[in-house]
Formats: C-alpha cells, sequence, structure tokens
C-alpha cells in the first residue's frame, strides 16, 4: 500500500507497473476505484436521512495493517494478480481525493468482485472518517 498524504499518485504510472510485472501476461482487465469527498453527507448517501446539511471537509484516517490484510485477502480471490492502494489522510476538503485502489486480473467477473470486496472492507473495517458540515 501506498501511504503519501495528499501526494496524489500517477494512474498512468500505476497502470505502467502494473502493465511492465511478469503477472500482467494473466491480466485481461484493470479496474480503477477514486473515492472523492462529496458535499452530500453519507447518512443522506447510505440511509436516506436529509438534515439539510452540507459536508465541507473531512477528517479521515486509516489503520495501515488492516488495509494491509485487506489487500492480502482480495489477492487471494480468484483470478487476481495486481493490487494497489492509496489512501490519503488528514484533514480532506470537498473533491479531495480520498483513495485510489487499482485492481488487475483475469476476467471482468473476478476484477469486479475484487474492486467490490477490497473498497468495501477498507471503507467499513479500516478507515475513520469524521464529516465536518
Amino acid at each position: 500500500m501506498d501511504s503519501k498524504g495528499k501526494d496524489i499518485p500517477s494512474i498512468e504510472q500505476w497502470l505502467k507497473e502494473a502493465k511492465s510485472d511478469t503477472k500482467a501476461l494473466q491480466e485481461g482487465m484493470y479496474l480503477i476505484h477514486n473515492g472523492v469527498v462529496r458535499q452530500t453527507p453519507k447518512a443522506m448517501v447510505r440511509q436516506g436521512i436529509d438534515d439539510g446539511s452540507k459536508v465541507k471537509g473531512m477528517e479521515f484516517s486509516y489503520n495501515a495493517e488492516k488495509v494491509d490484510k485487506a489487500i492480502a485477502e482480495a489477492y487471494n480471490m480468484e483470478g487476481i494478480f495486481h493490487i494497489k492502494v492509496w489512501l490519503n489522510k488528514g484533514i480532506l476538503n470537498v473533491g479531495d481525493d480520498i483513495m485510489y485502489v487499482l485492481i488487475g486480473g483475469d476476467i471482468r467477473p473476478h476484477v469486479v468482485d475484487a474492486l467490490q470486496f477490497l473498497v468495501d472492507k477498507i471503507k467499513t473495517e479500516c478507515v475513520t472518517e469524521i464529516e465536518y458540515k
């Protein structure tokens, strides 16, 4: 996992590295997730609770050991050969990048499932997000 605070990674470079890896010959698909701080509160998006507030920013942190464990679990999924994760940290503003996740694998269903699994695991078990309204 890469963690460089606000140093945003180059997705182009990530893909270049992934495609130059020896396992790339087995990969037929790459998916990228880019999580961004949004103005709409999490409670509104996830639970339909509208208190009329808007998010102005968030404090974001994560447990690196848990993230590494989640990555290892995703690598154990069928057809997955490449994973790269970057998480931001600190005080973030609306529009700032929260995370990037790159998954490379053999076929679309395997890669889609792995991306869904890993992003969900990171969001529910590895990070702390405190919204500021």
